[in-house]
């Protein structure tokens, strides 16, 4: 058992964001400094003291790198970019949160463009440790009408990269690579390219960019 008091919680939440960029979710790996305590009564506990926020950071690229060589091994790394688009690109199936403010800018550059596309929008958690699944659920909705499309897209606006990690999921990625239909990406990641932008047949910066 392991106790963190509430001002020394806060204290070490705050600390984590600042030097993270995220909070702290479920799921991470952290790695925490603690004092053990003995009690005759509760038996053997922890107090945690603090905590190590390059460690979290640290397993986060460690388990990128995973996927990255996995995927190469395998075979399916640049399977996206045997693809090829449509000449008429315009029946897009959208990966994205529908109340997002980069799914709703990537709307608004369509209808201000003079072409005639048809977005469709599969919504999906586009953070946090559902956020793979999620996607993943989407994809196989679209990949069972994969005629009615001619191209997937996945948007999301930019966050801190502990936020983002849901895109370097390894089975994420590998259904992506091994997807019918050309992905395009806008993530933004500002740091390092996500595994998910790596294996797709294009990736942009930004909803808008693409």
């Amino acid at each position: 058992r392991a106790t963190c008091w509430n001002g020394r919680q806060q204290m070490l939440r705050a600390y984590f964001a600042q030097e993270t960029g995220s909070s702290l979710q479920a799921g991470m790996q952290v790695l925490l400094e603690v004092s053990v305590r003995f009690h005759s009564v509760y038996g053997l506990s922890l107090d945690v003291q603090g905590i190590d926020p390059q460690y979290t950071l640290g397993d986060m690229a460690r388990q990128r790198q995973a996927a990255i060589s996995r995927l190469q091994a395998e075979g399916v790394f640049d399977m996206q970019r045997m693809l090829s688009l449509p000449t008429l690109t315009r029946r897009l199936a959208v990966v994205s949160a529908a109340e997002a403010a980069g799914y709703s800018d990537f709307v608004h550059q369509l209808e201000e463009s003079s072409y005639s596309f048809v977005a469709t929008l599969f919504p999906a958690v586009m953070q946090g440790d559902r956020a793979a699944a999620s996607i993943r659920a989407s994809l196989d909705s679209i990949g069972a009408t994969e005629e009615e499309f001619d191209a997937v897209v996945i948007i999301r606006g930019g966050g801190a990269t502990t936020d983002l990690t849901c895109f370097d999921d390894y089975a994420l990625a590998a259904l992506c690579a091994q997807f019918p239909l050309p992905i395009l990406t806008g993530i933004g990641h500002t740091r390092d390219v996500s595994v998910l932008a790596m294996v797709a047949f294009q990736a942009l910066k930004t909803p808008t960019a693409v």
